[in-house]
Order: C-alpha cells, then structure tokens, then sequence
C-alpha cells in the first residue's frame, strides 16, 4: 500500500553558526551554504516545507548541544515544527531542546550507548522522542560520525521500536551529500524490521523527486517521511518538486 502522508524534511546542518553541508560526515569537507539559519529556515518555511531537520554539527562533535540560541531562533522564525540532533548525551541536553519549543529530539549516540534508558525515555516523552540510526556498510556510527560500532542499524532499530521509541531516522553515511540517490534496499528493509506503528524517516543521498517516487514505490506504510540537503541548497531539486512527489 502507498503512503498516504510523506513529510519532505529540509536540513539544516550547524557548524560555527552557519548553514553547512558536510560530505560523508567528514569535518574536513564543508561547505557553508549561508551565516544566517533563522533565515534558512523562514526561506524553507515560504518554500512549502512542514518541518525541519536541524542537526548541531559542533554538538555531535563535542558532544553537548552547542547551538542552543541559534536553534530557539530557528523555530522562532520558521513556525513550523523543528527536530534536532547533535550531541544529546543528557536529559538536561533533551529539556534545553525542548524547552527552546524543538518539537522532537534525536538522540544517536546515547541511543546506541545507553540503549537501556530508551523505554523509559520514550514513555516520558512519546512522539518528541526519536533515534537516529547512522550507518556504514549496515553498522552503526556515532559521535559525529568519527567511530563505527559492531552493532547493526537494524539490531539497534528493532531495539528502539522494542523500548517504545515512534520514530527513527535512517542515514546511510556512505549516500549523504554525495547526490546519487538514498540507500534504497536499506531503507526499506530497516522499515521492514520494525512494528508497524514506528515511522521510519529516510535520510542521506535524496536528490530528486524521483528518489521520493522510488522510496515511496517500496510500498512500506511506515516510512513518512525524507530528508534533503545539499540536492536543495545547490539547486538539483525545487522544494515544489519534492512537495509534489510526496503527495502523488
């Protein structure tokens, strides 16, 4: 069966308080694509998107939130629902989040760390809860992407719908920034391992409206949703396109 709802998620990647896109998730290669996120944002925002993935890039890295004013101006400017991730190691770090009105945290490296909290995180906090899932050759990396572990994105995935968490984000590393389409066998088989009540949102590698019509033709009712970056910051597809692909 066709999804019924598809979300086109634009990114927003932090580093030194600028828009950038990473990648591979390789510090060493960056590109900025603007110094002023709260008008990425608005700009996203007139363009039709719903929501917006944020990632604080200085936060993975060091492992606490970093852009935490930045952030609580992005929402401010957007109004519409933000996620973010990017060094969510505490509760503290999840309450500064939310209390800037993020409406949803993503957490990978405690995720995968302390997989132990996570029902008792997706009990407190439902729907603002979600796992980031990044992995290499089907193993998971973390902070930052820097260190690849042994445990699996599906073993962690299906561990994650186990304890209650509703919504995971998959990102095959290997396809981000990198313009050739999303890992589409991945994605779907790790939509395939989870209940069907925990939404899968695809991520990494989307560079046209016919990367959202071919994850969609999958045909799994539980993926809602993709996220693009740098195919839309360097004009290989309109947010309009996007929008139009996930509503057919």
């Amino acid at each position: 069966m066709m999804n019924t709802a598809f979300t086109i998620l634009p990114a927003v990647d932090l580093k030194g308080g600028k828009c950038v896109r990473l990648c591979q998730g390789r510090a060493s290669d960056e590109t900025i694509y603007g110094d002023n996120p709260a008008q990425q944002a608005r700009e996203w925002a007139r363009q039709g998107a719903t929501w917006l993935h944020v990632v604080d890039l200085d936060g993975a890295f060091q492992g606490h939130p970093v852009h935490l004013e930045v952030i609580a101006e992005m929402v401010a400017a957007a109004g519409i629902p933000l996620e973010c991730g990017g060094g969510l190691r505490t509760d503290a770090d999840i309450e500064a989040l939310l209390s800037r009105r993020v409406q949803r945290v993503i957490l990978g490296t405690r995720a995968l760390e302390r997989v132990d909290d996570l029902a008792a995180l997706a009990t407190r906090y439902g729907d603002q809860l979600a796992v980031g899932i990044d992995a290499r050759d089907g193993l998971v990396q973390v902070k930052g992407w820097t260190e690849t572990s042994r445990t699996t994105a599906i073993d962690l995935a299906r561990r994650a719908a186990g304890a209650g968490v509703r919504t995971i984000i998959y990102t095959d590393t290997a396809t981000d920034g990198m313009l050739r389409g999303p890992n589409f066998d991945g994605t779907a088989e790790l939509c395939e391992a989870v209940d069907a009540h925990c939404q899968v949102i695809a991520s990494g590698g989307i560079s046209s409206a016919d990367d959202i019509r071919r994850l969609r033709a999958r045909g799994n009712a539980n993926l809602t949703g993709a996220i693009v970056g740098k195919a839309l910051y360097e004009g290989h597809v309109q947010m309009a396109d996007l929008l139009a692909a996930a509503q057919e």
